[in-house]
Order: C-alpha cells, then sequence, then structure tokens
C-alpha cells in the first residue's frame, strides 16, 4: 500500500535506480502514475508491502519499504526488478546498470561510464570535493546524510 515517502521510517529499506538521462516532463507524469499504481499493488506472500518512492532530479527512481510493517521477499524484490525493467524499455532508458556513476557539475547532473569517469578524475576534471551520487545507501536515513557526498567521502575515493 502507498504511503508517502516521509512516512517511511528511517530504518526502511530503499533501492536506487539511476537513469541514465534525465525524464521529460511528460515521462515524469507517467512514472509517478506507475510508480504509485505498482506500490500501491506491491506485496510480498500476498501482504500488502508499506511502500513509497520518490522521483529525484528527474534522474533517480527511489523504491521505500517499511520493514517494519512487512518485509520485502526475494519474490516481492524480483517482481520491483521486472516493473525497472519495463520502464527501461517503455522509456529507452538504463536503470539497472550499477557501472555508471552521477555526479554533479555546477547545478547540473553528468552520468558517465565507471570507465570514463575514472579518466576525469585521473586528469582532474573532477576533484575530491565534487558531489557524487552514492547509489549504495540502502535505508532511508542514509538517503539523507551519505547519497549527495563529496567523492573523497565515497567509495569513488579509491580513484583519487
Amino acid at each position: 500500500m502507498w504511503v508517502e515517502f516521509n512516512a517511511l521510517a528511517d530504518e526502511s529499506k530503499i533501492w536506487i535506480y539511476q537513469a541514465s538521462r534525465s525524464f521529460t516532463d511528460v515521462e515524469l507524469q507517467e512514472l509517478e502514475m506507475s510508480l504509485k499504481n505498482f506500490v500501491d499493488n506491491w506485496a510480498a506472500h500476498g501482504t500488502g508491502l508499506k511502500a513509497s518512492f520518490l522521483i529525484k532530479y528527474k534522474r533517480f527512481i527511489i523504491l521505500g519499504v517499511d520493514a517494519a510493517s512487512a518485509q520485502a521477499s526475494g519474490c516481492s524484490i524480483d517482481t520491483s526488478v521486472r516493473f525497472i525493467q519495463e520502464l527501461e524499455t517503455k522509456y529507452a532508458v538504463d536503470l539497472l546498470d550499477k557501472m555508471n556513476v552521477t555526479f554533479k557539475q555546477g547545478e547540473y547532473l553528468a552520468y558517465k561510464p565507471l570507465i570514463d569517469f575514472k579518466k576525469l578524475v585521473k586528469n582532474k576534471s573532477v576533484s575530491g570535493k565534487t558531489i557524487v551520487f552514492n547509489n549504495l545507501v540502502n535505508i532511508k536515513k542514509e538517503l539523507e546524510t551519505d547519497w549527495e557526498i563529496p567523492l573523497e567521502e565515497s567509495w569513488h575515493n579509491r580513484f583519487l
């Protein structure tokens, strides 16, 4: 059952999917409806999940499940991945490729394959202060504290 994202407990499990491009305003409207319908009907072993979603920067889809009410199971997680794959096909966008990095360049977001990002670090086009998106965070509380962080504080710091 869908709830406001802010209503999810801080320890709620989250999954972050970064898009290979920004969604258009029309696509965002469609996405909102599709995501709300999906989380409204998302279930684990027949029990509805207290779930929500966020779309950030027209580029990130964040799904969340309040584990205090019911935990997402392997089957329900598989269902969410199939749903994300359907979105990939519908919008001709990558959402599941974890070998890409999104980072801030001023007020803009850049999206690069990891190999290209390493080159940017090496030639000093990005620095330790560059804000990167750490899509490995997996609870709601970490989304606020550990998602948008300087490269030097992220797992990406090994490229410095």
